[in-house]
């Protein structure tokens, strides 16, 4: 067997070659000045002008976060320059966690639609995972001493400021450079703002049960749910100390992986459901893969019974496709049996009466 070669500080190097994404002043202020198409804004011609020279200035000289603050007691280096807007994130977060955490609280579910479309936007029709979700909800509000939040990511497509920004994979350059939360956004310079996530991680971390209720759209999740789940990444062994890589430093997160990375599971233990309904394909695919993932975070299955995939109105009209749900009575008791499995498993987690077999033994491989 080969001996296993020593790393030198170059090997840590990150690589690099591929072209530059920078824009020069006229394309950028085209670019920025584009969004500005509305009648209402023709006599605000001089106005515009300064705010596009103001942005470039901040494209210019990459001004991602131009607010920060000393991280301060608890961080590896306090005297570090941290972006306010991941201050805030970072202490809802924790601020979510002791919520989760409260014995004398009330039992907490996240209920997510999946779906993109709405009656507010080009569709002109709420989705059936949204009245899926309605369902789930009316039975857990039913039970006692508990709270229901309704993450509808349809609002991605109807609502102003409304964004969910792409994953740029920082995990797999190395597992420490993937903050938790993500501190990739928002980047003001580049115009990367209103990143949903920022409130969306706290709903997670609060939640004893969360449900997830997807379409299929083309063998896949729906976009709008895939966003939320690569953004996730960082939930699962993510660095929460941003100030032990200063920031996005790749070869200070090489070393320190290379010393040894503990793959803190932030989200571990939270109890979950996943409803998938499609129309001609991919159903069982699609419920599979989220119900992996979902484990692959040591989040826990609720039950057979919390795990459901089935077509509605198979290779029917989609005009009709509300007909098709409404007239299927077994598969809309399917859903409130999901949601009773889900409370369930929530309660006995709570109880300690639910045996989750192996969750005592350490994994030897994290990733």
């Amino acid at each position: 067997m080969p001996a296993k070669r020593t790393l030198s500080s170059d090997d840590l190097d990150p690589r690099a070659g591929s072209p530059s994404p920078r824009l020069d002043e006229a394309e950028f202020k085209r670019r920025f000045l584009s969004q500005f198409q509305d009648p209402a804004y023709m006599s605000l011609g001089a106005e515009l002008a300064k705010i596009a020279s103001a942005a470039w200035d901040a494209y210019e000289h990459s001004r991602k976060s131009p607010r920060t603050r000393k991280a301060g007691a608890g961080f590896a280096d306090p005297d570090y320059d941290l972006s306010v807007d991941w201050i805030a994130t970072h202490d809802a977060v924790s601020l979510a966690q002791l919520r989760h955490d409260d014995q004398k609280g009330p039992r907490r579910f996240l209920l997510i639609n999946g779906s993109s479309r709405s009656e507010h936007t080009c569709p002109g029709e709420l989705s059936k995972s949204f009245r899926i979700v309605e369902i789930a909800r009316s039975v857990l509000e039913h039970a006692a001493d508990v709270k229901v939040q309704v993450l509808d990511l349809s609002r991605l497509a109807s609502e102003y400021g409304r964004q969910i920004h792409p994953c740029k994979a920082c995990f797999s350059t190395s597992a420490p450079l993937c903050h938790w939360p993500c501190s990739c956004y928002p980047n003001y310079s580049l115009g990367q703002v209103h990143d949903w996530m920022n409130e969306i991680y706290p709903l997670w971390v609060e939640a004893h049960g969360i449900m997830i209720v997807t379409p299929v759209n083309w063998y896949q999740t729906s976009s709008p749910l895939k966003l939320m789940i690569d953004r996730l990444v960082c939930a699962d062994g993510g660095n929460p100390d941003p100030t032990t890589t200063h920031g996005k430093h790749a070869k200070d997160a090489k070393e320190i992986e290379m010393k040894g990375w503990n793959y803190p599971r932030h989200l571990q233990g939270r109890l979950f459901s996943v409803i998938v309904h499609g129309d001609t394909e991919g159903t069982e695919n699609v419920r599979r893969c989220l119900a992996d993932w979902l484990k692959s975070m040591d989040l826990i299955p609720a039950g057979a019974l919390a795990e459901i995939d089935r077509y509605i109105g198979y290779w029917e009209p989609y005009a009709t496709s509300h007909l098709s749900f409404e007239r299927d009575q077994a598969f809309q008791d399917e859903v409130r049996n999901a949601a009773r499995t889900l409370y369930e498993a929530v309660v006995a987690r709570s109880q300690g009466t639910q045996l989750s077999a192996g969750a005592g033994l350490r994994q030897p491989r994290e990733k």
